[in-house]
């Protein structure tokens, strides 16, 4: 697809706040167009429901997101454990599996985007001299390393079929994650973290499969 041409489905548990996002979107005369989905990748009916609307609608997609995360830096309990898991992991996995049938219809070279975080890397939290050694939220990381590991096998997965998955950490942006994602406390912009993701969805990144992709560099698995 051509630039402009882009219909983006924004996914949103709250059907009031994926509206407001969307008329936010709308009213920037931004190229492309865009329209609310209501998805709750916590639960099923829900995802059944997105994926009929969007058969209904559309009858394809072409690139799929997994953005949905949530954080927290000091709760570890049982709770917050099965909830982060859900979320985190069961979220992407499921709502991929589900739309699937979807994206063997795309046109042109289908996509996986599993938006993952240097958290998540074995190899980095080792590592005493790095930026994200003294980061806490372990539970974020725990479902951040299981991303990566889901990812690896949707590789091996969709790989013969065509579908190409690709793995990318937007790096600490200023989003609403958690309460220190501020500029204030050196989150970078979101055109940072956003404009690497669009060469992602344009096809320019896909000699990257199998590649763990940061902003400026590549992360260690």
């Amino acid at each position: 697809m051509q630039k402009g041409t882009y219909h983006i489905l924004v996914c949103s548990r709250s059907i009031l706040k994926g509206e407001a996002a969307v008329k936010d979107l709308q009213s920037r005369s931004l190229p492309g167009t865009c329209e609310l989905l209501q998805l709750d990748q916590t639960d099923d009916e829900s995802i059944a429901r997105a994926v009929k609307d969007v058969e209904t609608g559309h009858g394809r997609i072409d690139v799929l997101v997994n953005n949905a995360a949530i954080a927290h830096t000091t709760k570890d309990d049982r709770d917050w454990m099965l909830q982060s898991f859900d979320t985190n992991i069961a979220g992407p996995a499921l709502v991929t599996k589900a739309f699937a049938s979807l994206l063997r219809k795309a046109k042109g070279s289908p996509r996986i985007v599993n938006v993952s975080s240097g958290a998540g890397s074995i190899n980095i939290r080792l590592d005493s001299s790095g930026s994200y050694y003294r980061m806490r939220a372990t539970v974020y990381r725990m479902t951040k390393a299981a991303l990566n590991m889901l990812s690896a096998c949707m590789i091996e997965e969709y790989g013969d079929e065509g579908i190409k998955v690709l793995v990318y950490c937007p790096g600490f942006t200023e989003s609403n994650l958690g309460p220190h994602n501020k500029a204030e406390f050196g989150a970078a912009p979101v055109g940072d973290a956003v404009r690497p993701l669009v060469e992602i969805v344009e096809g320019k990144k896909d000699d990257q499969v199998g590649v763990f992709m940061n902003r400026d560099e590549i992360f260690q698995w």
